[in-house]
């Protein structure tokens, strides 16, 4: 890959300065393992951390161990309830004596009605109403294998993106807050974003990082007028605010001021730290389009292939200023549905997709074209950083696969 940002030339009229200076230095990754820092979990886990020592170990008692009443025999035959619906089920059933009321065969009373009971209310459902009812809660439980999980916070994490859903509106931006930057336009912000993500690249951070650090940039732009000549000291300051924000492990001043060629000093770093965090209210905690992609790709049942070009979708719109009139939510949902379209060549947004994020198909057709086109150009123009990302081995090489054109007319 080629040294970041060489070649390029911003408005000013001086390069994009690349990584220069570092030829001794030892890679940030190397450091960072000297110091024992420890690995970070991929974030999308398709497994507990805390794996099972045996196949059929015991899990834990989360509720008393009852003898079978016929009514939830009834409902055990043919379909297994959640633990959860188990419990309610127990608790609306009387306590009867085991020795009296033997559980009963697998021919008995297959056509007569179920009533639960609970409180006052009596509810009954035939047996193949409650089968759909079973069937519709198994098929939107896109948790029960992260329960052992303690990172995956499976108990509250519906309230989680509850409350991330209320609050993406905080992290968004003016679409045309530009207007008010008399010496920057977007293609310079093209031009800085383009860059960052190569450097990204070059730390070796997280995912959460690069969108984290965009959403500084442009929420201090929409507030701050900034000068040409200090867009790339936001850029760079913005990464390493992100950083202390999110890693484990966080690169050092100097490491900013040789990865932008000395262009600015600690000094001036550090200075435009104190504004940038002034000028935000020290507010960090914005969901980005990385929080909720976690979840809809858990909710698309994704393998390797698709987060990874779910996120290269994501990634190319980020140097798209237009991108900036759809929330991160939208976006999130757009990059998976596009990547879905262009593994398996056809249309493919499912049920519980779209029940977890909220999103039909139709609402989402006007982004996932623009997403299409920014695919079609990605390897051609000047700014390519995310398309030479993403055709290295080590992101699956899926900027080679080929784009969902079917969707532009769709």
């Amino acid at each position: 890959m080629e040294r970041a940002g060489e070649n390029r030339r911003p408005a000013a009229g001086k390069p994009v300065p690349g990584v220069r200076g570092m030829g001794n230095r030892r890679p940030l990754k190397e450091l960072n393992n000297l110091a024992g820092a420890h690995p970070y979990p991929y974030a999308i886990a398709k497994k507990p951390m805390l794996e099972k020592t045996g196949r059929n170990e015991k899990k834990p008692a989360l509720v008393s161990h009852r003898p079978l009443t016929r009514h939830r025999a009834a409902l055990l035959e043919n379909k297994q309830l959640p633990d959860h619906l188990a419990v309610a089920v127990d608790a609306a059933e009387p306590e009867v004596d085991p020795q009296n009321e033997p559980i009963p065969d697998d021919t008995a009373e297959t056509d007569e009605e179920i009533e639960l009971v609970g409180g006052d209310t009596d509810m009954v459902y035939d047996e193949e109403e409650q089968e759909d009812i079973v069937d519709d809660v198994s098929l939107m439980d896109i948790d029960s294998a992260d329960s052992g999980n303690p990172l995956a916070a499976t108990e509250y994490v519906e309230e989680i993106y509850r409350f991330y859903r209320k609050n993406e509106k905080l992290s968004c931006v003016r679409p045309d807050y530009m207007s008010s930057q008399g010496d920057i336009n977007e293609k310079m912000r093209a031009i800085l974003v383009d860059w960052l993500i190569e450097v990204h690249y070059k730390f070796e951070l997280m995912d959460e990082t690069l969108f984290l650090t965009v959403n500084i940039i442009d929420r201090y732009l929409e507030k701050q007028v900034v000068p040409r000549k200090k867009l790339q000291l936001v850029g760079v300051t913005a990464m390493l605010l992100a950083c202390k924000y999110e890693e484990v492990s966080v690169p050092v001043v100097e490491d900013l001021v040789l990865i932008s060629d000395r262009a600015y000093n600690k000094g001036e770093i550090l200075e435009m730290e104190k504004s940038v965090l002034n000028t935000l209210e020290y507010n960090m905690s914005v969901p980005t389009p990385y929080v909720f992609m976690r979840r809809f790709l858990k909710a698309a049942d994704s393998d390797k292939q698709l987060q990874l070009v779910s996120f290269f979708m994501l990634e190319l719109c980020l140097v798209e200023y237009k991108m900036l009139k759809y929330c991160p939510s939208l976006l999130a949902a757009a990059a998976v549905y596009t990547a879905q379209c262009a593994i398996n060549r056809c249309w493919q947004w499912t049920k519980i997709c779209e029940t977890h994020s909220r999103y039909t198909r139709d609402q989402l057709i006007e982004c996932s074209s623009m997403m299409v086109q920014f695919h079609q150009k990605a390897a051609g123009g000047k700014l390519t950083g995310v398309h030479r990302k993403y055709s290295t081995l080590r992101f699956g090489s899926v900027a080679k696969v080929e784009p969902a054109h079917f969707l532009l007319g769709g």
